[in-house]
């Protein structure tokens, strides 16, 4: 069985090979974007062990659509400051990368099967741009994001991860950005909270499920039961999670980073697959 790892083990691994890592950040608040957190602390030690992609591919929570699954095809993907009630420091974050165009619409073709569509009106919404700018600060990577089809199961997001795999040959890295535990309604603003017993044991199930890659079961809406209603009141953060898993395969090894619950409810677990 492939070796659950740290982070520390991550750079000899990687060098080596041309086969693009899968990564899963768990991106949390946006204010992570301009403070110095343990996460975007994690996130820049990550960025400079990565090796550098052709372009990037983000799923990300915070793009939802029903019915279709776009692939943004611009040629400047604007930052999008999908949030309110933030510091001004926030709204004047800028990540100014590239598109890739082409790319985005062999994307299309790839995923035709899946009501694919182009779609040149989104940009990078702050489930990219907040932890790219710590992978990528040069914001000198072509970037392009992908939806969410949320009319559809959570094996449905597995399948799109398993249909993207194969650009990983042809170095493309592919990022989910979302949250293993999302229960805004459940925050516990003091600081230094402890976590609910509900955070703690749908994270704890997620990461054993994902280490044994029993990946329908992470699928499995009834098996999962009132722990993943309490987990996630909706599954978008979710979502991300699963396109990760389901692009892995047999020959990746796992990592686990930053696996602590923040605000009582919001799991940062991230994770990234890759080859020997």
């Amino acid at each position: 069985m492939p070796m659950t790892r740290t982070l520390d083990d991550l750079k000899a691994s990687l060098s080596p090979s041309d086969r693009m890592p899968l990564v899963f950040l768990g991106h949390g608040s946006p204010m992570n974007a301009i403070e110095d957190t343990t996460f975007s602390r994690a996130w820049t030690a990550l960025g400079k062990t990565l090796p550098r992609p052709r372009a990037i591919l983000v799923v990300s929570a915070h793009w939802m659509t029903r019915g279709t699954t776009l692939v943004d095809v611009s040629e400047m993907p604007k930052t999008i400051h999908d949030f309110y009630g933030f510091p001004d420091a926030l709204y004047a974050q800028q990540y100014p990368a590239s598109g890739d165009p082409d790319l985005a619409r062999e994307v299309v073709t790839l995923l035709a099967s899946h009501h694919a569509e182009e779609d040149d009106s989104w940009g990078l919404d702050h489930g990219a741009w907040t932890v790219l700018k710590f992978l990528y600060p040069g914001a000198d990577v072509p970037v392009f994001q992908v939806s969410i089809d949320m009319g559809r199961g959570l094996d449905y997001q597995l399948e799109i991860g398993k249909t993207l795999s194969e650009l990983r040959d042809r170095g493309v890295l592919i990022l989910g950005s979302g949250n293993v535990v999302h229960n805004l309604g459940a925050v516990k603003w003091a600081a230094n909270s402890t976590p609910h017993d509900f955070a703690l044991e749908f994270d704890t199930l997620f990461a054993d499920r994902l280490t044994d890659r029993n990946f329908a079961a992470l699928a499995d809406r009834q098996g999962l039961g009132q722990l993943l209603r309490i987990a996630h009141p909706t599954v978008d953060h979710y979502m991300p999670a699963l396109t990760i898993a389901g692009a892995s395969d047999a020959r990746d090894n796992l990592t686990f980073m930053t696996d602590t619950i923040d605000l009582g409810s919001i799991s940062m677990r991230s994770f990234v697959f890759h080859a020997d």
